[in-house]
Order: C-alpha cells, then structure tokens, then sequence
C-alpha cells in the first residue's frame, strides 16, 4: 500500500501536512472541524477524492464537539459545520458529495448517540471506500498502458490526492504492479508546485521512475517525442465529459491533441456532477500571494495585478477517454457516462 493521506484515530483525525512536502514528512492532528476547515483551504489537504474524506471527518468532529441535548439542535450544528466545511474549496464536487452522505446518514437516527456513531461510521466508510475505488479505477485504466510507456501527468492525482493508491497515479500503480515498465514525466505545476512537491515525491517513495518538467517545457517534449501518454485527475466532471481540474490542464490536452497523444482523466464517480452546465461552475480564485511569491522570497512587484484560478475547464473532445472504478467512458461521454451510472 502507498502513503496513507488522512485517517480517524481516537476520535481525532490525522493527516499529513502536505505543505511540509518533500523536505519533511509530517503529520498533524486535529479535534476540531474549523481546524479540518482551515486544512483544506490552506491545502494542508487537497486533492477532491481526499478532501470528501476531510470533509466527512470533519463532520464527525462537529458532532463530538456540539453540545446540543437534542436531535434537532444537534443536526442544526452540523448543518452549520457543514457550510464552513464546503466553503474552503466550492469547484471540487467529491467535498459537497461527501458532506451529504455524512449529514444523509445523520439524518436518518433518531437520537443523539446513533447520530454520532452513525457519522463516524459513515465517514470511516467513506475512507475505505475510497482505497477500494482507486484500486478498481487502477484497474481499469492500466489496460490503456503498455510497457515500456512515456506518461506525463499533471498537478498531484495520486495517494496524496486520496486517502491512499491515487486515481491517475493508482493507473500507473496497477500498471506497474501488472509487471509494465512505466515512466513518469511530471509537470512542476504552478504555482504550487504540486507535481514537483507531492508526485515525484510519492513516485520516487514508491519506487516509479519519474522526472521533473518547468510547466513550460511539455510543448517541447511532445514535439520531441519524449511522452507518449499523458493522464491527469479531476475535480468535478459533468454529464457532457467538461472535466474541471488543476489549472493548466486545459493547455496540456490541446498539445496532446496536436502532437496525437492519448489524453486521459482518472476519477471516481463521485467526483462527477450529473446536474450542472460548464457555465454553472464556480473557478475558485487563490490567494495572490502563491504567484507573486516563493515561500517568503518577492517574485513580483508590489503592486503588481494577479490572476490566479486555481482550475480550468477541458472540453470532452480533447480527451481520450475517462477512467472510472466502473469502466471506461469514451466520447459520445452523454451516453458513455450515463451507461456507467446505469
């Protein structure tokens, strides 16, 4: 089993600090939900499969901390705790598809003692569950890789974007693990610096040949022929096949396409939004500093205009194909994704 993001431990949660990676391996504690909060929105965790599981957990430190003495003022503390909860990250649709399955469940007790057994169960489910999915979705996709595969990947959508193995990595994993010959070219991925920070850090703990690339050099190797497969995560997809994920993605499908590269997601289904339109989607908007700055070191002057989204959108005939724990959907994606719903 790779790293283990996030966990319940004597009614606590613990997680690595992911932004202590790759120089120090670090894990915190937390017994509070606005601690979780906090977490998530300065990316102590992230990752949409990883922060659903936050969120839940979240929730289940909520309902220990409230002191209501009836049902009803309990699930109003946690609708509470909710909204705090979804607010640090609105784009990635796995953290509301969490909460709701937590507060779905909650809802269903009838006293106070089930509703806090029953969310913590909940969320331990929800953990589990997660491992398993990226395991099958693992499967899945590692049919699409052939030994001796160049595959260049984006942002982090491995075992520190999940509560362990990864989606778009777990692809690669299985791969490996069939006995394929996989090497890695991953993006540094600004600002961030998620893919030099977080996936070579985990590939090379796990033993994957990988290497680094400046954001601006996959131009360069897809015309020199150095990659021949490129896989990436997702935050939220939709009935349409939009795929929402790490800014920059968007750029890397339309070289894959001209260079004639496969182009694949790797997700769970519940990283997909089966009711909403492109344009109904919120991009979230960082804070300027992760541009104009290097941990304490000015890049940019002062005063200097930023834009910093931390998503962009994909459209579906730019992708190869989306891997799920179900199959795989392919374009026509209206039809393709509702046959894995059905």
């Amino acid at each position: 089993m790779s790293i283990k993001t996030i966990e319940w431990k004597d009614n606590s949660v613990i997680m690595i600090d992911q932004t202590k990676l790759p120089n120090n391996l670090t894990f915190v504690k937390y017994t509070k939900h606005t601690e979780i909060a906090d977490a998530i929105k300065n990316l102590i965790i992230r990752g949409a499969p990883a922060i659903c599981v936050a969120g839940a957990y979240g929730l289940s430190l909520a309902a220990l901390e409230s002191k209501a003495t009836t049902i009803n003022g309990l699930i109003n503390d946690l609708e509470n705790a909710k909204q705090t909860l979804f607010a640090t990250r609105p784009t990635a649709v796995n953290l509301s598809w969490g909460l709701d399955k937590v507060m779905n469940a909650a809802k269903k007790c009838s006293n106070i003692h089930d509703v806090k057994k029953s969310i913590i169960r909940t969320a331990n489910k929800l953990a589990n569950d997660d491992i398993t999915t990226n395991m099958a979705i693992g499967r899945c996709g590692s049919e699409l890789f052939n030994d001796n595969d160049i595959v260049m990947t984006h942002c982090n959508a491995g075992a520190l974007a999940t509560v362990s193995y990864g989606t778009a990595l777990g692809v690669i994993r299985s791969a490996k693990d069939l006995g394929k010959k996989i090497k890695v070219i991953a993006t540094e991925t600004r600002p961030i610096q998620q893919g030099s920070r977080l996936t070579a850090f985990e590939l090379k703990h796990d033993g994957i040949d990988v290497d680094v690339i400046p954001d601006t050099a996959t131009g360069y190797i897809m015309g020199n022929k150095l990659v021949n497969k490129v896989i990436v995560g997702a935050d939220r997809i939709l009935s349409t096949g939009h795929v929402f994920n790490k800014i920059g993605t968007y750029q890397l499908a339309i070289l894959a396409q001209y260079h004639k590269i496969p182009f694949y997601v790797a997700a769970p289904l519940s990283t997909f939004d089966l009711n909403n339109k492109p344009e109904d989607i919120v991009i979230e908007q960082r804070n300027s500093n992760e541009v104009t700055n290097i941990g304490n070191q000015k890049t940019a002057p002062e005063d200097v205009g930023v834009i910093n989204p931390a998503f962009d959108i994909t459209p579906p005939y730019l992708i190869s194909g989306i891997i799920t724990e179900k199959g795989i959907a392919i374009n026509p994606y209206q039809i393709s994704i509702k046959k894995l719903f059905d």
